[in-house]
């Protein structure tokens, strides 16, 4: 019986063709994940008037971006728990649990009462309910895709998992478009009232879609083969820290996505409110401005990913890498000389050029380690990186121009950790053309 589970499960992997309910539901957490980090980047000058009323309000946005980044550094803990969990009893499982939980703490921020109604306990809520996303969130990334590229046939892993890369931008756009109409619709008074409710609440009906997508799909046949062959480990963070290998891969996960944190929290999350903010644009001309490069992006991320099954994940992630490192302050000048063309010139190009690496990385990440401690080894290291580098990076950069006074401070931040991971895509070895590793 047993003899004849492996045959199956073998002959799985080498006839597969991914379905379409395995790529939705992998990539619907990240769906809803990336759907409430849109809203709340859009509502972040709502949120800090409910949430962190001050009679400054510089002081108030800024709480409202620690609130935005505070959760980030739980994602490890997630990434490591979630990982263990993946690895042990299966991608589906863990998928399944992830995108409830997710769900949930983004809908119940909708029902939280104000800081004029219960005080302090209303920010300290909203803290709790993101870490509970935080955690999620960091489970997520490293089951989600990984469920993806163990779905995919060989030659088509950076087409597929770059469904659920393009899925992110649709996510945010949606997010975004749904908050800016509300806040066109309702006003400012009534969106600092009520309707800032309404996109968190919107969660709950996603929730409930994607949650019958991953019932109804299967287990990646990749770990059903590592189940079947007797490989699943006791304790696969463990196993990763004591191979030299995975190690290095982890330090890889770290530093290889400097450039897609710092480009993703930048260009799409803090940017609608910089733009406000900082270089007097209007709300509307900052959506129009984010959107715009959104779907650009969303088009150019499934380029990228056909690309780098072609030619390879190293030419893709250096390539972008190196070109943001040159491109980044040029088009970032265009965006603050005041005109609406050129702010949608400049942010455009920088998006076309960040799919580059967004479009390939996570591909890139799952194929340096073993199917035994993928979930595991791979969520643990990106999600170390993506919280120093990426969660903090909207705070960090408004602390920092608070100081310095520069505008700059952006552009800096993408050309600095655009070149370190310039570098490390150097190093990495070519997985493209290769099996997953067992």
């Amino acid at each position: 019986m047993s003899q004849t589970r492996e045959t199956l499960v073998s002959e799985r992997i080498e006839t597969r063709s991914i379905s379409a309910k395995s790529v939705i539901a992998g990539l619907s957490g990240i769906f809803v994940e990336l759907y409430d980090n849109a809203i709340y980047g859009f509502l972040a000058g709502t949120l800090a008037v409910v949430f962190f009323p001050s009679s400054d309000p510089s002081t108030a946005m800024l709480l409202a971006l620690v609130a935005f980044g505070i959760p980030f550094f739980i994602r490890p803990l997630g990434a490591a728990v979630g990982g263990y969990w993946g690895d042990k009893i299966g991608r589906r499982a863990v998928l399944i649990f992830l995108v409830t939980t997710m769900s949930v703490a983004t809908g119940l921020i909708g029902v939280l009462p104000s800081a004029a109604a219960i005080g302090v306990a209303s920010p300290i809520l909203l803290v709790v309910l993101r870490f509970v996303q935080g955690f999620s969130m960091g489970a997520e990334t490293g089951n989600g895709n990984s469920y993806l590229s163990e779905n995919a046939p060989q030659n088509k892993r950076g087409q597929v998992v770059s469904y659920a890369n393009a899925a992110t931008f649709i996510a945010m756009m949606f997010g975004t478009l749904f908050a800016a109409a509300l806040t066109s619709a309702l006003g400012n008074a009534a969106m600092a009232d009520w309707g800032w409710r309404l996109p968190f609440l919107v969660a709950f009906p996603m929730g409930l879609a994607a949650l019958w997508v991953r019932f109804s799909a299967g287990e990646s046949p990749e770990f059903e083969k590592v189940e079947s062959d007797g490989l699943v480990v006791r304790n696969p963070l463990r196993e990763a820290f004591a191979s030299k290998s995975a190690r290095r891969g982890m330090l890889m996960t770290i530093l290889l996505p400097l450039f897609n944190s710092s480009g993703y929290f930048i260009l799409f999350i803090y940017m609608p409110s910089f733009m406000t903010s900082q270089l007097k644009f209007s709300a509307v001309q900052g959506l129009v401005v984010t959107g715009v490069a959104l779907l650009v992006g969303s088009v150019t991320s499934l380029m990228a990913g056909r690309l780098s099954d072609r030619f390879g994940r190293r030419p893709l992630l250096a390539g972008s890498s190196a070109l943001m490192v040159i491109g980044g302050f040029p088009c970032y000048y265009l965006l603050t000389q005041g005109s609406m063309m050129l702010a949608l010139l400049g942010v455009v190009l920088m998006s076309v050029i960040f799919s580059g690496t967004f479009g390939v990385v996570q591909t890139a990440m799952t194929e340096l380690f073993p199917t035994r401690i993928r979930t595991a080894a791979y969520g643990f290291g990106y999600n170390i990186g993506t919280a120093i580098f990426g969660g903090a990076a909207p705070a960090l950069i408004s602390f920092l121009i608070g100081v310095t006074g520069s505008i700059w401070v952006p552009a800096a931040y993408l050309v600095i950790t655009s070149a370190v991971a310039c570098i490390t895509a150097l190093k990495i070895r070519e997985t493209a053309f290769e099996p997953l590793p067992e």
